[in-house]
């Protein structure tokens, strides 16, 4: 390994330091976050492509959809 190269035991300790820096919660909120933007992302790539079916998408998407427009709050 040369004197530049990432070994385990540096990402370790980078790692820690990102852990003490942001904490946890932060770093979850940041993950979901940003795949909640790559799925906007992809899903709006799939919608600009001609001849592109929606009947792809999962039922289980559906079945959130109805659930959120049936909630009276």
């Amino acid at each position: 390994m040369g004197a530049g190269a990432f070994g385990i035991w540096k990402l370790l300790i980078l790692l820690g330091i990102v852990f003490m820096v942001f904490g946890t919660k932060k770093l979850k909120n940041l993950g979901s976050d940003l795949g909640t933007a790559i799925k906007g992302f992809k899903s709006a790539i799939d919608e600009g492509k001609p001849g592109a079916d929606t009947a792809d998408e999962s039922p289980q998407a559906d079945v959130a959809h109805t659930e959120q427009a049936e909630d009276p709050r």
